[in-house]
């Protein structure tokens, strides 16, 4: 079938967009509060063939899955899935290897950093299980807190296994899930080496300079910046040093990594979170706009090669959005909600 859309209290049916109720909707102004509705993935959670949601309503809070009604009226039935969910860039993505996807997230009043596996048969309808990979800790520091900012998932130590990170450190996934803690390694994802970390959003990995070890990227949730940091760690100190991409614009509170021009080379792309805090931010009244940049990897150091999503204009991003192929052409589109509206940028073929 055709690729439906989901946003928030409802969903979006394909091709004239139909739209239709999952939860009642919520009243909301844009400036003047905050939607309940951060984080939106579809998945087939009890395995009936129809796509089931699960939505992140506010950080903090405790969050849930909405099971397809298979095409009967009325409101999606609700489960809670945990008593809270922290951390403004919560997960889904596979980080146990099993090719599915997995919730990341910090849970209070525990103060640990984990992730659930998404269970099957009959257990789906009670509390899932939180699996932590950290000690309980200062949530200001260990990513825990409702409203840190930063969160990735990606290979920090070039094992083959997907690590956990925040702007504080990282923690290395174990050879066998489940029967330990993960072991933390501290760093400092900052301008310099006594600053306190960047306030982030999304992170991601990747060799940049081609020296063999990984090095970072990541965006800015709440003021200007796109920046990667450089791994120049020795023994067992985690060291990175700060460089700018773009400093052109704010708000950037999503940042996806994906081969958004078909070159087989992967692509960062984002753009304003227009009113992230309701004009208050630095740059908060600038042009929305949005943009994605070519990586270039070097010995003498990566490129970035900024184009402008002419498309995102005046609608920008969210605290999330999707980068898929909406239309069934090959090409990979971007599906957004924010305070602008729900929006489809749809690519033209070259």
């Amino acid at each position: 079938g055709e690729n439906d859309v989901v946003a928030g209290d409802y969903w979006y049916e394909a091709p004239d967009w139909t739209r239709h109720e999952i939860r009642p909707p919520g009243d909301f102004w844009a400036g003047e509060g905050y939607s309940q509705s951060f984080c939106n993935w579809a998945f087939d959670i009890n395995e009936d063939g129809y796509s089931d949601v699960i939505i992140v309503g506010f950080p903090g809070e405790p969050f849930h899955w909405y099971e397809n009604p298979k095409g009967e009226e009325g409101h999606w039935k609700e489960h809670v899935i945990w008593h809270s969910i922290c951390n403004e860039t919560p997960l889904f993505t596979d980080v146990t290897g099993d090719d599915r996807p997995d919730i990341v997230f910090g849970s209070q009043p525990e103060a640990q950093m984990g992730y659930m596996e998404i269970p099957t048969g009959e257990a789906i309808y009670n509390k899932w299980e939180f699996i932590p990979v950290s000690e309980p800790g200062d949530p200001g520091q260990n990513g825990t807190f409702r409203y840190y900012h930063g969160l990735g998932a990606g290979d920090m130590n070039g094992d083959m296994r997907t690590d956990i990170v925040i702007p504080h450190g990282w923690w290395e996934a174990p050879e066998t899930l489940g029967e330990s803690l993960w072991t933390f390694h501290p760093h400092r994802l900052a301008p310099a080496p006594d600053a306190n970390p960047l306030t982030a959003a999304d992170i991601y990995t990747e060799d940049l300079d081609l020296d063999g070890d990984r090095d970072v990227m990541m965006s800015c949730a709440h003021a200007h910046g796109v920046w990667w940091f450089e791994n120049v760690s020795s023994g067992d100190e985690g060291e990175f040093a700060y460089h700018v991409i773009d400093e052109s614009h704010s708000q950037t509170h999503a940042l996806h990594y994906a081969d958004l021009n078909g070159d087989g080379t992967r692509e960062l792309i984002t753009g304003k979170r227009y009113f992230a805090h309701n004009g208050n931010d630095p740059g908060g009244l600038d042009p929305v706009r949005m943009y994605y940049y070519e990586v270039k990897p070097s010995q003498d150091g990566p490129e970035f090669v900024r184009h402008e999503i002419v498309a995102g204009r005046d609608t920008g991003i969210g605290t999330q959005f999707s980068v898929t192929d909406i239309n069934g052409d090959g090409l990979l589109d971007i599906a957004l909600s924010n305070k602008k509206g729900v929006n489809l940028l749809i690519q033209d073929a070259p």
